[in-house]
């Protein structure tokens, strides 16, 4: 039985009522969560699993079999027997961090356009994205043009596409090594900014927050050679 993934309809829910499917070291599997399972280099959730009579604390959460979601225990931590109703709790402050990093790369994607992504990490306090390019603009530049961006309080939103509407416009995909997973029938867009004339649109099936000026101050910190044509930006938010 898949997991009801709650976060795909609400990046800000913060915990949620579920059942245990199944229980063990491995990893427990609820019927629904909040928990985003670490993918496309957004890191997976941490919190804790409560139920009448115990607690286990998660240390993260990653894709299982099956389409499911797998709540890993943090070492000797008690596991929540089977059919046992929990409630499932982030830690919300390291998610929204996450989310305010994330909407900030694809804002900086943004800035480097028709370079090829080809990697990123997404962290709590500094993120990274490689993009397949000769020369990079500066740091100042950067800087001064994401804090921009992000002053204009630009919305963020989502909609759906066929995986077919996706092949006829291939220019969609910015990451060169990780294609959007196809399978489903249909591939997510995250938009930033108006819907006619959006800042950016690209596949991700991340969390992101509602508007730019959530993500407040940023700072590229650091920019890096890691090959002939690939250049790594580093960003950091500045502001809690």
């Amino acid at each position: 039985m898949p997991t009801e993934t709650l976060f795909r309809d609400d990046a800000y829910a913060a915990e949620c009522s579920a059942r245990v499917l199944a229980s063990g070291p491995e990893g427990i599997v609820l019927d629904r969560t909040v928990f985003y399972a670490q993918a496309g280099g957004q890191p997976g959730d941490t919190g804790v699993l409560r139920w009448a009579d115990g607690e286990m604390p998660v240390a993260n959460a990653v894709k299982g079999p099956d389409d499911t979601i797998l709540h890993l225990p943090a070492p000797d931590a008690p596991l929540p027997p089977v059919g046992a109703d929990v409630t499932a709790a982030l830690d919300w402050a390291r998610r929204h961090r996450h989310m305010r990093m994330h909407t900030a790369l694809h804002l900086l994607c943004s800035l480097i356009p028709g370079a090829g992504v080809t990697g990123g990490q997404i962290g709590a306090d500094r993120s990274r994205l490689d993009f397949d390019l000769p020369e990079p603009p500066t740091k100042d530049w950067l800087t001064e043009r994401l804090n921009a961006l992000i002053a204009a309080d630009l919305p963020v939103g989502e909609r759906w596409i066929s995986e077919a509407e996706l092949e006829a416009n291939p220019g969609l995909v910015r990451t060169l090594s990780v294609q959007p997973p196809r399978g489903a029938g249909r591939i997510r867009l995250v938009r930033i900014g108006a819907e006619a004339a959006p800042v950016d649109l690209q596949p991700c099936g991340g969390t992101h927050v509602r508007a730019t000026a959530e993500i407040g101050r940023v700072e590229v910190t650091k920019m890096e050679s890691k090959g002939r044509q690939n250049r790594r930006v580093y960003v950091v938010l500045v502001g809690e």
